[in-house]
């Protein structure tokens, strides 16, 4: 079902496809206090308009939609991640984070000219981090001082930084994200070529990264974007996204504590299949085996970065 292809005198980008509605309810239930800790709000365009120097219009994605698939799939907290489409305007993010009456945290993107007070007020409204977008086909990348700068204004606060990037760009990169000195979150396990051995050298950097660095954490979320094999149905049943799993449980169960996984709702810029969010969910005890390594992934390791102390 479309969303509309228009709002706010922008148009949505021709292919691209709109989120799902009417997800399945999951067969697996969440465990108590679960955290969504990658997922987006788009607009509505009317009201925060996107930004000029955006790679993609998206449909709307409101900040009501977002907490409404919250309830349905049982989560009780989300961490909302800045998109690209809304650049450095950070108005609809923290609209969202305001009304959420403190169970979302966000993730901010600001560019060197940020100031003390805006970091503040963002602070105020629940933000805990910025995120930093080295996949060349969605942003122009920011040089590497402008980045020290921003990490140099957001260390005080207790922030930390959010990385995305693809498995072929690590090793330009790996030496300066191993000096970032705050905690750092990599998205979707820096996008590996699911294609590949799990063992292999392509992976296995990775993971090296991931052992030399203990400030870094990653997430296991978006099997939709890297797998080949996509949803699959087996049996009767369906299998979501077979092909990621070894990745992802790897990660799992050599760093329990250092692992987040989110819906990444509304799934930006994908044309070929829209992912059910329901099943999503179904996906997540294939990589995290045990009750507690779930609740880890889930509840304890998004608290401890999101709400620390109870917040």
């Amino acid at each position: 079902m479309a969303h509309g292809d228009t709002s706010g005198g922008f148009t949505k980008t021709a292919g691209w496809l709109d989120w799902y509605d009417g997800p399945s309810r999951p067969s697996f239930a969440l465990p108590e206090g679960a955290v969504d800790a990658h997922c987006h709000v788009f607009g509505p365009g009317e009201q925060f308009p996107y930004a000029p120097e955006r790679k993609y219009t998206p449909c709307d994605a409101s900040a009501d939609q977002l907490f409404a698939l919250r309830d349905q799939l049982g989560f009780d907290r989300n961490v909302i991640v800045q998109a690209t489409c809304h650049g450095a305007d950070n108005r609809a993010l923290v609209d969202a984070l305001r009304r959420s009456e403190g169970r979302a945290r966000g993730v901010a993107t600001v560019y060197r000219d940020v100031t003390a007070e805006d970091l503040a007020e963002m602070h105020d409204a629940g933000v805990r981090g910025v995120r930093f977008n080295f996949v060349k086909r969605l942003v122009d990348r920011l040089d590497t001082d402008e980045l020290d700068e921003i990490v140099a204004k957001i260390a005080p606060l207790g922030w930390h930084v959010v990385i995305y990037f693809e498995a072929e760009d690590l090793p330009e990169l790996y030496g300066f994200f191993s000096a970032i000195p705050t905690d750092v979150v990599v998205d979707h396990m820096g996008r590996p070529d699911v294609t590949k051995d799990p063992d292999g050298p392509e992976f296995g950097l990775f993971l090296r990264f991931m052992r030399e660095n203990p400030n870094v954490w990653t997430k296991v979320s978006c099997p939709e974007r890297l797998s080949v094999a996509g949803p699959r149905a087996l049996d009767g049943e369906q299998h979501a996204y077979t092909d990621v799993v070894p990745f992802a449980r790897r990660v799992v169960e050599e760093f329990p504590d250092r692992v987040l996984w989110g819906t990444d709702w509304p799934h930006p810029n994908l044309k070929d299949h829209m992912p059910d969010d329901g099943l999503l969910v179904d996906y997540i005890p294939q990589i995290a085996l045990t009750p507690e390594l779930q609740t880890a992934l889930l509840v304890d390791n998004p608290r401890r970065l999101y709400w620390p102390e109870g917040e």
